[in-house]
């Protein structure tokens, strides 16, 4: 079967790609560039495309199907940049990719220390020769009742690893995982709001759960909350985590991702003016940690993530009469 690769990357791709697709027997074209409108043209003659976190909206799933495109495969475990109902409506499979969790979980719990800890702020001042100790007093996490919002792999994983600092874990999800139970206890929603000092975010974004940290839910949170999200932006309202922030509310917040982040991450854009007015009001914060959505950026996950990609691609090729899902 025949591949095509967008947003392919010769300094970390590279090597998986040739040697998984040469173990699968699969022959991929690639682009360096993210898929567009005007760039799709290059797909043609292939069974299916392979993205990353780069939207695919309702016009570019149209082009790819008249072009004959059967399988979209992103490379990553959250799908919300597909247009995954138009994808329905056109009988075209979406698929998404799972790497090993323990690459955002690890991160995850470094972002906890690092904002408890008041890192950002210590390694400014030691850039200046500013070693005094007033205002950068820590905390220590054995002292935190975490709140996890989503128990699927991941989530599950940072649990695992909270287990180790001898904090209570308080856990949040739909559906209950037996197996992390041994690590914390699922409480409603509301009793993380009001009873953790720290929550960390690991859900898929959703209709239903966009914002589900909102104004209402921060006021109703315990005073000097700590926030982690290593999952999506969208869980947040980014004013309303702003203002408390600024009122003192959320005393600080480690985030891996933010609203509005395409066209901006993983790219070069030091020369340019980003109209991303509430990116530099957080950036500009002393308790406020920003890192590029880079959480998942490990050795093994690459590897994941181009081998699980092309395996979904060749197991749709085989299973062509099988219902439309998402892998």
């Amino acid at each position: 079967m025949k591949v095509f690769v967008y947003s392919y990357r010769e300094f970390d791709e590279d090597f998986f790609f040739k040697k998984f697709s040469n173990e699968l027997g699969i022959e991929i074209g690639k682009c360096t560039t993210a898929p567009t409108l005007e760039n799709a043209e290059l797909a043609r003659g292939y069974d299916a495309i392979s993205i990353i976190t780069t939207p695919v909206d309702e016009a570019l799933v149209e082009r790819f199907h008249e072009l004959g495109i059967k399988f979209i495969s992103t490379r990553t475990i959250g799908y919300d940049h597909i247009d995954v109902k138009k994808a329905k409506e056109l009988g075209m499979h979406v698929g998404n990719a799972t790497y090993s969790p323990c690459c955002v979980a690890d991160y995850t719990v470094m972002l906890m220390l690092m904002t408890i800890r008041k890192m950002k702020r210590i390694m400014q001042r030691e850039d200046i020769n500013d070693f005094s100790l007033p205002g950068i007093q820590g905390r220590e996490l054995h002292n935190f009742t975490v709140g996890i919002l989503g128990t699927g792999k991941i989530g599950s994983q940072v649990a695992r690893n909270l287990s180790g600092f001898g904090c209570r874990v308080l856990l949040y999800d739909k559906y209950e995982n037996d197996k992390v139970k041994q690590f914390g206890e699922y409480v409603s929603f509301d009793r993380i709001l009001e009873e953790c000092d720290m929550i960390s975010l690991h859900m898929p974004l959703l209709d239903d759960n966009f914002h589900i940290i909102d104004r209402e839910a921060i006021e109703r949170m315990k005073d000097d909350v700590v926030i982690i999200n290593t999952a999506r932006g969208g869980l947040i309202d980014t004013v309303a985590l702003i203002d408390g922030l600024m009122s003192g509310k959320v005393s600080a917040a480690g985030l891996d991702v933010v609203e509005d982040e395409f066209d901006m991450y993983y790219y070069d854009r030091k020369s340019d003016i980003l109209d991303k007015k509430n990116l530099y009001i957080l950036r500009g914060l002393p308790n406020v940690i920003i890192t590029p959505h880079m959480a998942f950026y490990t050795d093994q996950a690459i590897s994941d993530m181009v081998k699980h990609s092309l395996m979904s691609c060749k197991m749709e090729n085989n299973c062509e009469n099988d219902p439309w899902r998402v892998v």
